[in-house]
């Protein structure tokens, strides 16, 4: 893949495995920094090895993984997360035992300037400060993605990674998770790579999509306009 000297996320024909499991093969693609791009696909394609695969938890056997245009392939996690990448796993991992607000401690990263702090985010979510003394496992779903997203922010990222963000939650939360993050993209700037089954979030959160198919192959890439004008493609490529 030809190199993007404005890309925040590059993946260069990457290879992934789970054990003798060959997942990705070959993976490339780009995300431009301040972009929102999502990866669409069926169940079990890759999709979340993907996510996995550039924040180190699952690292690539072969190819390269390029934040801001440093190698990070054979970086440890908690390096990689320190270029400013935050990743938020479907399962949300919200830390049972430990409060709202100490759940938000645990990720507290400084920042020069105008960063997250504890206060921002009770902002951006008031149902978080009217539980901050709540044991974080006890929260509804919505509230625990509001949660993961507010941890999430509390390291002052500049790259966010979001893994299936409306799995399991009631359409009202679905809606306002939404809003919130389109806000974070439109006003903040932050970089979005998105994985979601719901096509119509990606829809509202991305201008770019990358239709993948199984074992990580890029079949398409295409734009929010283009789905919008051809549903056809989202039929023959997601079955929806």
């Amino acid at each position: 893949m030809a190199r993007t000297t404005d890309a925040a996320i590059e993946l260069d024909a990457i290879d992934t495995f789970y054990g003798d499991s060959h997942i990705i093969q070959g993976l490339s693609l780009s995300v431009g920094r301040g972009e929102a791009v999502s990866i669409l696909g069926r169940n079990a394609v890759g999709k979340t090895t993907t996510l996995r695969s550039i924040v180190g938890l699952t690292p690539p056997r072969d190819g390269q993984v390029r934040i801001d245009g440093d190698n990070v392939t054979d970086w440890p996690p908690h390096r990689i997360v320190r270029k400013g990448i935050a990743y938020v796993p479907a399962e949300r991992h919200i830390f049972p035992g430990l409060t709202v607000e100490e759940n938000l401690r645990l990720a507290a990263r400084p920042a020069a300037g105008d960063g997250w702090t504890m206060e921002r985010v009770y902002r951006l979510f008031p149902v978080l400060a009217a539980r901050r003394a709540q044991d974080g496992a006890t929260l509804s779903g919505g509230e625990q993605q509001m949660l993961a997203l507010g941890r999430a922010l509390m390291g002052n990222p500049r790259i966010m990674l979001l893994d299936e963000p409306s799995q399991g939650l009631a359409p009202v939360f679905v809606h306002a998770f939404t809003e919130i993050v389109r806000e974070l993209c439109g006003r903040y700037g932050l970089t979005l790579l998105l994985v979601e089954q719901n096509f119509r979030i990606a829809l509202k959160l991305a201008s770019r999509h990358y239709l993948m198919e199984s074992k990580g192959q890029i079949r398409r890439v295409v734009t929010t306009q283009e789905l919008h004008d051809d549903r056809e493609i989202l039929r023959r490529h997601l079955a929806v």
